[in-house]
């Protein structure tokens, strides 16, 4: 055993020797020079409008740039839930660009929207449109192959990567552990914003990443998720803070990646950029068409949009934990804090990972203690929707104070929730019969995930849902909403939880709209109904068990106890839904266990573990 750890400090060692070094200069401007010798610079057009398509979306935003003032802003706002539609907007705004398009995510995966996405870019650049990507490091765009040729794929197309680990664009397993050894807090700090920007007159933020669960295509395992489209003054902000990004010392041009730079260096003549290849080419085609189709844009996005005054876009700062101190590096979660700290009778919340940061207690806290206590609402995940099972655990192990203490309504959601997956069914129908619960869907099963540094690519497997009794395709939770009080609503990246709070850069939107925070309650309310999610509330057991449970909770470590205060519940037929504190709630409802769904597995004994052992590290999960 002992060598064993030897041998394991001495490779460590060698990798943190060896990957430490950043690339020359003298190897950069080679690099630099073999790119700009090979790169693509014909256009494709010669028009002063770079031949952009007509857009009802972005005529919109220029129309409320033209009418805004500084007293009185206006702006265009699309709540985008619907997956097809979030993405049929993104390929209408790229294809719509006179100018600029600027892009921040977190993942972007090679398959399908991956691949479709990076190809309406590149036609974006040659037409003669400036298109700038910065991808988190981690999760994206894997494939030195592809970054060499992205590197000189067009002049007008610029790629960087966001807090590279070691100067590379790969990551390995050795590496990812010999990062977190080294330099913690650098490594564990990743860009969570997700922005897509054009021509500085509308964007959308939100949750979705670029890869084909977060649009409802893949064949196993999709994300509800949410975006907000923003036309007006608030691009401005946008672009102010993708600028702030862009310019950071983290995000790193590709020829000054170790990796990519020996690439570059050591092949001779350059791949050429070939066409993408999609597993499911008739459903590409469908949105593709979508995306110019005026009477198909008018019923799905231009009828949804809201014509209001005040939207505020907010964004962290890049490399924030190096700013512990300093409030402005966490501005966008500031913002939210403020805003559920002002609510006055309701808060509906809908995060993925209902673990909460110790300020978000203490604020929960707060609002209990008032004398007129706002109602909270909650949609996050159960154990058999979610992909991060560790966050799970801990969110289960703290049941008792969420439901007692802080008052949290919470709703857990189904894998197999009928309105998802009627959703998909009908985005799906042209293209034989959808997978439902009552079957299972055939095909590849996409395994990463976006959940910190438990999603990496060397754990990646680990981080596959949980199996279950029940065959089909199953959905999890990854939207991030809050409304308060029926005025004001937010949509962003924001987790509500330690990482978010301290390491990840977050960015979003809040909407001072009543309309707009009726739209977004009624929408995060629907997840919460009996065919989409699980009701938790305390179970009924005897006294001498609780009393051994608060005990075995109260423990930083060794909490075995098996029963928590509080198990899942379904609703019972014929019954009408009711809130937990209803006095009928018992005669209405049947308990289904504390993971309902889920098969015994090593995920059910991780995540009792994790609940057992695992409390000291809620912000690294």
């Amino acid at each position: 055993m002992r060598q064993r750890g030897v041998a394991l400090f001495l490779l460590l060692a060698a990798i943190l020797v060896t990957s430490g070094c950043s690339v020359s200069p003298t190897r950069i401007r080679r690099a630099d020079a073999v790119v700009a010798e090979r790169v693509q610079r014909t256009l494709d057009c010669d028009r002063p409008d770079h031949c952009a398509i007509d857009s009802p979306l972005l005529d919109a935003a220029r129309q409320a740039l033209a009418d805004s003032t500084e007293a009185e802003p206006v702006h265009v706002v699309t709540l985008l839930n619907d997956s097809e539609a979030a993405l049929v907007a993104r390929l209408n705004l790229i294809r719509a660009a006179q100018r600029s398009v600027d892009i921040q995510t977190y993942i972007w995966d090679q398959d399908d929207a991956g691949q479709l996405v990076l190809d309406e870019l590149l036609k974006a650049a040659r037409r003669g449109v400036k298109v700038r990507i910065l991808a988190d490091q981690l999760f994206s765009f894997g494939d030195q192959a592809l970054l060499e040729r992205l590197a000189g794929a067009h002049e007008n197309l610029q790629v960087r990567l966001y807090n590279p680990t070691f100067h590379e664009a790969q990551t390995s397993v050795a590496e990812f552990t010999a990062g977190i050894v080294c330099c913690f807090l650098t490594f564990n700090q990743r860009m969570h914003n997700k922005l897509l920007l054009v021509d500085d007159a509308i964007g959308i933020t939100g949750g979705r990443n670029y890869q084909d669960r977060y649009f409802d295509w893949d064949d196993e395992f999709d994300y509800v998720d949410r975006d907000v489209m923003v036309g007006g003054p608030a691009a401005r902000a946008m672009a102010a803070s993708f600028e702030t990004f862009w310019h950071h010392r983290r995000s790193v041009p590709l020829t000054h990646l170790r990796d990519v730079n020996r690439h570059i260096l050591d092949n001779e003549a350059p791949t050429p950029w070939p066409a993408p290849r999609y597993a499911h080419p008739q459903r590409v085609a469908r949105v593709q068409e979508e995306a110019e189709d005026p009477d198909w844009l008018d019923d799905a996005l231009v009828s949804q949009t809201l014509r209001t005054g005040r939207v505020d876009y907010f964004s962290d700062l890049p490399a924030k934990t190096e700013q512990p101190q300093q409030r402005s590096a966490r501005e966008f979660t500031a913002h939210v804090m403020r805003m559920v700290g002002a609510a006055q009778h309701e808060v509906v919340l809908q995060t993925p990972y209902l673990v909460l940061s110790q300020r978000a207690e203490r604020l929960f806290a707060r609002l209990r203690q008032g004398e007129s206590p706002p109602r909270i609402i909650v949609s996050t995940n159960s154990l058999a929707s979610t992909d991060a099972f560790a966050v799970y655990a801990l969110s289960y192990k703290h049941r008792k104070r969420y439901l007692k203490d802080d008052g949290f309504e919470i709703y857990e959601m189904k894998p197999h929730a009928t309105g998802p997956a009627q959703d998909n069914a009908d985005a799906s129908a042209d293209e034989g019969p959808a997978p439902t619960p009552a079957g299972h869907a055939p095909g590849r099963h996409r395994v990463g995930t976006e959940r910190g540094l438990l999603g990496s690519r060397g754990n990646a497997r680990r981080n596959r849902p949980a199996p279950l009794t029940t065959p089909g395709r199953r959905f999890g939770l990854h939207a991030k909403s809050i409304v308060v009080d029926d005025d004001f609503a937010m949509v962003g990246s924001h987790n509500f939880d330690p990482r978010s709070d301290h390491y990840n850069t977050e960015a979003g939107v809040i909407v001072y709209d009543a309309r707009f925070a009726s739209e977004l309650r009624d929408s995060i309310l629907r997840d919460t109904q009996p065919e989409n999610a699980w009701v938790i509330a305390p179970r009924q057991q005897g006294s001498l068990s609780m009393a051994i449970g608060d005990f075995s909770a109260s423990l930083p470590v060794f909490d075995l106890w098996p029963y928590r205060y509080a198990t899942s519940y379904d609703l019972k037929a014929g019954c009408t839904p009711m809130r937990p504190s209803d006095p009928a709630f018992l005669s209405c409802y049947t308990p289904v266990g504390d993971f309902p769904d889920v098969a015994v597995s090593p995920k059910l004994i991780y995540t009792r573990l994790i609940t057992a052992f695992g409390a000291g590290v809620k912000g690294v999960l």
